[in-house]
């Protein structure tokens, strides 16, 4: 009888806020591999909605129901991260052809970077293909509804962020 090393698969993201695309692709994830390290960017190269802690705390709320996914902060280069944690997977979304380019280039410098990890694209499902916490967040600054983009709790923190506007 041999036996299967466990494979670690990092998720990276900013997750400001973690939208149920995100958590599509999770679950997803999730169910592909033993472990899913849910990677939380500090996000130092862009002005995050959220803080650090609130992103964790959504992320967790949601990774909960999981029982192989662990939720951590990273700073850094994700080669680094990634090493740390023993992941021997990126896995990534795709929603539009934008998304690919992107993400192709960087698979390729993170293949540089880590040639020992493979990077992984996902699609989200057809209900979460065009949305993103950008979107979110620009709906929810100007009073829109974003409850069916969001999972109960994370609608609820966004309507804290807003109340009396």
């Amino acid at each position: 009888m041999t036996s299967r090393a466990i494979v670690t698969a990092v998720y990276p993201g900013t997750f400001d806020p973690i939208t149920l695309g995100h958590e599509d692709l999770m679950r997803r994830a999730a169910g592909m591999f033993e472990r899913l390290v849910l990677a939380v960017a500090v996000g130092h190269h862009k002005k995050t909605m959220f803080s650090l802690d609130e992103r964790l705390a959504m992320a967790q709320e949601v990774a909960t129901a999981l029982g192989n996914v662990e939720v951590i902060a990273f700073d850094g280069l994700l080669r680094d991260f990634v090493r740390d944690h023993g992941g021997k997977v990126v896995v990534r979304g795709l929603r539009t052809g934008g998304d690919f380019e992107y993400e192709f280039q960087m698979a390729g410098m993170n293949r540089k970077l880590m040639p020992e990890v493979e990077t992984i694209f996902l699609t989200p499902g057809e209900h979460h293909q065009y949305t993103s916490s950008t979107f979110v967040r620009e709906i929810a600054t100007l009073g829109g509804e974003v409850a069916e983009f969001v999972s109960p709790g994370v609608l609820a923190r966004l309507n804290d962020k807003f109340k009396g506007r």
